[in-house]
């Protein structure tokens, strides 16, 4: 029996993956040795294997099918925009894709003004301000702290996670428009959907019935 082979998001993501995956029965004790140099965790009784890999890279593995399934965040899905399958909502890991600013920007954002938005989401960005909302605007990609950019007049507003919102606070910011709602989410390879069906099925039911009786 060849292996189903799981990319987990490092992180947050994988520690409660993995508590998912111990309440259904499947045990990965190595994986949760934080001074281990393993890259690859097998399960031999259930016939898995998982590897913990950074967030934006679990699509490309699921894609090209080094991985049948992929535990990630709705906006890596959205960002990498790879071809597979989001086939679960696992309800933890949730917040908010949102547009934020000082309340000065509000009126630039309605009067669809041409403005600058810094993120680290360039493509969740476009496709929110280009098709959903008709509005021209320049994006500039940045990979630290976004709250940063209207302050110091990089740009007009960001586009990025909400959680709490406590750190837009703190630095005179606010969420004026939201994106999307985002959680983490099980995506399947196209190819392993089909050919390995039933042993995908059962392990998403599995993990259905683990989040059904947290409920």
């Amino acid at each position: 029996m060849r292996y189903l082979t799981i990319a987990l998001a490092k992180g947050r993501l994988a520690n409660k993956s993995m508590k998912l995956f111990e309440e259904m029965g499947i045990t990965l004790e190595e994986m949760k040795d934080p001074n281990t140099r393993k890259l690859i965790f097998t399960n031999e009784e259930h016939g898995l294997r998982f590897f913990l890999a950074k967030g934006p890279d679990v699509p490309t593995y699921v894609e090209y099918a080094a991985a049948d399934i992929g535990i990630v965040g709705k906006d890596t899905i959205l960002e990498e925009q790879r071809k597979l399958l989001e086939v679960m909502d696992l309800g933890f890991g949730k917040c908010r894709m949102c547009v934020c600013g000082p309340e000065s920007a509000a009126s630039l954002l309605r009067s669809q003004a041409q403005i600058r938005v810094a993120t680290k989401y360039p493509n969740i960005a476009g496709d929110y301000f280009y098709n959903t909302k008709n509005q021209t605007v320049e994006i500039i990609k940045l990979n630290g702290s976004i709250e940063l950019a209207p302050i110091v007049g990089l740009a007009e507003v960001i586009v990025d996670i909400v959680e709490t919102g406590s750190t837009l606070r703190e630095n005179g910011l606010k969420v004026l428009e939201e994106v999307c709602d985002l959680s983490a989410r099980v995506v399947v390879n196209q190819v392993s959907m089909r050919m390995e069906n039933e042993r995908i099925m059962k392990l998403l039911q599995g993990l259905s019935e683990v989040i059904t009786g947290k409920e």
